[in-house]
């Protein structure tokens, strides 16, 4: 390709909305243009980036024994309605109507979609099992979207579907796609890792996330450096303290805390440890209050309290209904004193080991020091595990502790079991000719979000950094003065047409730009292999060569090469 027949379009400067490394650099190095709200253009140079990813995926897919299809964009609401989830999934599903006033959305996923084929196509155990995919254009209305393609509204999704005769049958394909899963991220260059997972919206019975690890990731994980363990930090864990809960050495008392609201501020009026303090957070389940209590150090996990019993929606209380409950104002609430037959008390495993603690005296500006259960308050109705682990919790696996680090979700793999086949009535007749509902599993990759992933993980100030399997162009040819002289035009097109040749995706640059721009703009655009013809360096027949990065991840030296060896010389290097 050359560039005075390609679109180029590079700016110095982001828009100041542009927040991530990644969305700023993705507009710098003109690989899109933003439309509106979460819409973006995928320019050339960014499709060609796009369209490698989603090959190494569609390869690995196919080698994976995935069948490939397309099923519509807009999706009718009957088959949303069969599952339950037209009114349950919530703003995210942009709905339309059609002139005839039939209401439709615009598929943020493709369960019923898939799952309609299947009921239809599928008669026999014979035919299972089958796995199907494709890669398509989603649409999920985000209430905020913000970082670019990271989070779009619309954005380019691989998503695959397998349907099975058995329990087995379905864990068998889902290792089949944790493997490609792995194959397809290893291939793009990345550095990621597989977590255990919550299955959320889609439901099932088991699920594994894929993260990109970069400190800008949106998502915790939690994992064990001495083992395997990996989990996102909403299904992680937290075990109960190994020490069983001692005797009280303290009387109960109160403490003045006339300005003191948070946990922090107590425990730093008091001189004691954050762990030593209780917080109470108030949530209401249909009608009923439910307090959850935590140690002061520790962060609720909504995801561990919505699988509690009767808590699936459950949601926050607001002041008014704190107020009607304990006659105290947010910032002073504790266990101390509540009503049980009104209120139910969940406690964490570890406040449930706490003795002598400091909590809420459910009084304007007055805690409580020295207390117990059992002595001066009830026990509490259920100890679950329902906060976030922390760095240092001992790992679930018993092989080490935890630690955290960051990650961008780019891939999602799910057991949906039978969720929706028994909900559309998706049946095969099995070997004694009985109708039986479909296993099912779900498999996702975002594609166009990898774009993003990779240049989180992979730039430096100049710009991008591609791993070669994502570059829009292996090599850049740099011909210096191409116009002016002939010398250069002729060398520069000579190894051009070589490379084409020798199958090397390589770019042209035969721009009427100075040295330093076209310089800047390779590095910036990340391709990993430049070329710089010049007349100084014709002169003794050579040419410069210079990778975008060292092995040592370093800025790399530029070295200088003999021209009649450069076809050999790069060609053999890019096979590496």
């Amino acid at each position: 390709m050359r560039a005075t027949r390609f679109f180029i379009s590079t700016t110095k400067e982001a828009p100041s909305e542009a927040e991530l490394v990644s969305h700023k650099l993705m507009l710098r190095a003109g690989l899109i243009k933003r439309l509106g709200s979460g819409l973006y253009t995928w320019m050339p140079l960014g499709l060609r980036v796009l369209r490698r990813v989603e090959a190494v995926v569609r390869e690995e897919m196919n080698c994976a024994g995935a069948i490939e299809l397309l099923m519509p964009a807009v999706q009718p609401a009957e088959l949303w309605e069969e599952t339950g989830r037209w009114a349950v999934f919530g703003p995210q599903m942009l709905k339309i109507k059609d002139r005839h006033q039939r209401d439709f959305c615009f598929g943020p996923t493709h369960e019923e979609v898939i799952t309609d084929v299947a009921r239809r196509e599928i008669r026999s155990y014979r035919q299972l099992p089958v796995n199907f995919y494709q890669i398509q254009m989603k649409f999920r209305d985000e209430i905020r979207p913000r970082f670019g393609v990271m989070r779009a509204r619309e954005f380019l999704m691989k998503d695959a579907y397998s349907f099975h005769s058995s329990r087995d049958s379905l864990i068998e394909t889902y290792r089949t796609m944790y493997d490609a899963y792995t194959r397809i991220f290893t291939r793009l260059g990345l550095t990621f890792r597989a977590v255990a997972a919550d299955t959320g919206a889609i439901g099932g019975s088991g699920s594994h996330e894929f993260h990109v690890l970069a400190d800008s990731g949106e998502d915790l994980i939690a994992y064990c450096p001495d083992s395997g363990y990996a989990a996102n930090v909403e299904l992680a864990e937290a075990l109960a303290p190994a020490a069983q809960r001692t005797a009280p050495a303290e009387t109960m008392r109160e403490v003045d805390t006339p300005k003191q609201t948070t946990c922090e501020d107590v425990a730093a009026l008091l001189d004691i440890p954050l762990a030593r303090t209780v917080k109470l957070v108030a949530v209401m389940a249909g009608e009923q209050m439910v307090v959850a209590l935590l140690r002061g150090d520790h962060m609720l996990n909504e995801v561990k309290l919505a699988k509690l019993e009767g808590l699936a929606d459950f949601r926050l209380a607001n002041e008014a209904e704190i107020r009607a409950a304990f006659d105290c104002p947010p910032g002073f609430l504790g266990p101390v004193g509540v009503d049980r037959t009104k209120i139910r008390v969940i406690a964490d495993r570890s406040v449930a080991a706490m003795n002598d603690f400091v909590c809420g005296a459910n009084k304007a500006k007055f805690h409580l020091a020295g207390v117990n259960f059992g002595r001066d308050l009830q026990e509490p109705d259920l100890v679950a595990d329902i906060r976030n682990v922390v760095t240092g919790d001992p790992s679930p696996d018993g092989k080490g502790t935890l630690a955290l680090c960051r990650g961008i979700e780019v891939g999602h793999v799910f057991q949906l079991g039978s969720k929706y086949s028994q909900a559309m009535n998706a049946t095969y007749l099995d070997e004694g000719g009985q109708a039986q509902a479909m296993e099912m599993g779900c498999y996702g990759i975002g594609v166009s979000r990898i774009v993003a992933a990779a240049i989180e993980q992979h730039h430096d100030d100049r710009g991008i950094v591609w791993p070669a399997t994502m570059a829009p162009f292996l090599l850049v040819i740099v011909a210096i003065g191409y116009g002016k002289s002939e010398a250069v035009r002729h060398a520069a097109e000579t190894l051009y047409a070589e490379l084409l040749a020798a199958g090397v995706d390589v770019l042209l640059d035969d721009r009427d730009e100075r040295p330093g721009v076209m310089f800047a703009d390779a590095e910036l655009i990340g391709i990993p292999h430049r070329v710089t013809v010049g007349e100084r360096g014709l002169k003794d027949g050579m040419i410069e060569y210079q990778p975008r990065r060292g092995a040592d991840g370093q800025p790399a030296r530029a070295q200088a090469i003999g021209l009649a060896d450069a076809k050999e010389f790069l060609t053999g290097l890019l096979k590496h």
